[in-house]
């Protein structure tokens, strides 16, 4: 049993009135506890204030597979917890384990806020003020630090949009010329009076020459060198416009054997069916390059909709890979060509309960880490796996980490490695608040001679949470 003697012992307490510590007493509990016995678990919210009296308690913070002794409670008087009298964010951020016999004192953090508030209403006072304050300015910063991804993401959305829509646009012009070359092609045809198995003929050479183009561009030397022996084959049989059908045959991988091959089965009507032919040929290329830009137009809107996890609960099924690809795409205009991208994302890796639009916020901030850490050439690796009861993210990269004690700091909020006006030092904290207070999951830092690595892991299942 608790006595107001025994707390007045502690100097945590000595300048308590003993009013105060038996009105302490009573709003609190006491706590026995054996070797083993686990106090409050790390990542949960730190809803109770702990006050060792006797024993011994290990502080163990758990990371990955394996399990990290930070510190211990073994002097009478100290405490840990609590945090959430004034921060209704505050998380325990180790396991509290005993290691020997002995009891604590626990008190609840509302109870906890409304004693020291009748203590010294002053006191009280400059402490929530204090966690007020230093929640203002972070909320402030996090808020320009999202405007300023936003715009970047928003301006380089509107560049990767461009392209393939530039593109289309570029295509589509040329495609109305071809199409008007191809209709006047036909009067050719007409002219050469062609019949309907020199037509079949035409159509099966149109077939072949499409079913055997090349899928890689060859050589520009080597595409020259066909173009000019094309020209002088055009030339030397009569072939009007010979400048305007070699390219389009020469791309297509044509070479004078296929040439005398249709020579052969058109006859007379060789010019206008080569000119129908290449007419023909243009307009399909032009036409897959439509194709391709508007797919390409359409994945990015996929991705961006995929990002934002626009239309969709809050708390779903996630597919940590999909959530991965989709920034990785949102991200694209950030990855220089020195870049190079390697995914090792396992089969079988679960699809987890989460909320995947926050989780998207995490891969975001860890991947332009990484970019920024390699400073335009390195590798960034991206990996997934299943791992205990849940999943394991992974983001390296080959950048260089200024100084490797940094690390222990990471994740403090404002803390920053960049320079001034590159960031604001929340990413990490962001991150961490997201995947430990919001998911119940965890999140380190592993410097390796040649890689850094953060390493995330999230539960399988995760039930609604503040």
């Amino acid at each position: 049993m608790i006595s107001p003697e025994e707390l007045r012992s502690l100097s945590l307490f000595e300048k308590v009135s003993e009013g105060g510590l038996r009105e302490l007493i009573a709003l609190g509990s006491e706590v026995v506890f054996a070797p083993g016995d686990e106090l409050w678990t790390q990542n949960l919210p730190a809803e109770c204030w702990w006050v060792l009296l006797e024993g011994h308690i290990d502080l163990v913070r758990t990371i990955g597979h394996e399990e990290t002794l930070l510190g211990a409670m073994g002097m009478p008087g100290q405490w840990a917890g609590g945090f959430r009298a004034w921060d209704e964010h505050a998380v325990y951020l180790a396991n509290g384990r005993a290691s020997a016999n002995g009891r604590a004192l626990r008190v609840g953090s509302t109870e906890l806020k409304a004693w020291t508030g009748a203590l010294d209403p002053f006191a009280a006072h400059l402490i929530e003020g204090v966690f007020r304050t230093a929640r203002t300015v972070e909320s402030t910063a996090r808020q320009r630090e999202a405007l300023v991804a936003l715009g970047t993401l928003s301006a380089g959305l509107a560049h990767e949009l461009n392209n393939p829509a530039a593109a289309a646009t570029r295509a589509v012009d040329a495609l109305h010329d071809a199409y008007d070359r191809l209709l006047s092609t036909i009067g050719g045809l007409a002219e050469a009076a062609i019949g309907a198995e020199q037509l079949r003929a035409l159509d099966g050479l149109r077939r072949e020459v499409a079913a055997a183009a090349p899928a890689v561009p060859p050589d520009a030397m080597a595409l020259a060198d066909r173009e000019d022996a094309l020209t002088d084959w055009l030339a030397d049989h009569a072939v009007n416009d010979e400048w305007l059908i070699a390219p389009p045959l020469a791309a297509a991988g044509v070479d004078v054997e296929w040439l005398d091959h249709a020579a052969g089965s058109l006859g007379d009507a060789l010019g206008p069916g080569l000119a129908w032919l290449t007419s023909a040929l243009t307009a399909t290329g032009l036409l897959t390059e439509v194709k391709e830009s508007t797919r390409r137009i359409s994945d990015l809107v996929g991705a961006v909709k995929s990002y934002s996890q626009l239309d969709r609960a809050s708390l779903q099924e996630t597919d940590v890979t999909e959530g991965l690809e989709s920034t990785l795409k949102v991200l694209g205009h950030l990855i220089p060509s020195g870049v190079k991208v390697v995914r090792e994302y396992a089969p079988d890796t679960p699809v987890i309960t989460a909320i995947p639009g926050e989780l998207n916020q995490v891969w975001t901030n860890l991947i332009t880490n990484a970019l920024d850490a390699m400073d335009g050439s390195g590798t960034l690796r991206l990996a997934t796996r299943p791992d205990r009861d849940g999943v394991a993210v992974e983001v390296g990269d080959t950048g260089t980490w200024p100084d490797p004690t940094a690390k222990d700091h990471a994740f403090d909020p404002f803390f920053t490695t960049k320079g001034v006006g590159q960031g604001t030092g929340l990413g990490l904290d962001i991150s961490r608040r997201i995947v430990a207070g919001r998911h119940r999951g965890d999140i380190v830092i592993d410097v390796q001679p040649g890689e850094t690595v953060l390493r995330v892991w999230l539960p399988q299942q995760l039930e609604p949470g503040p």
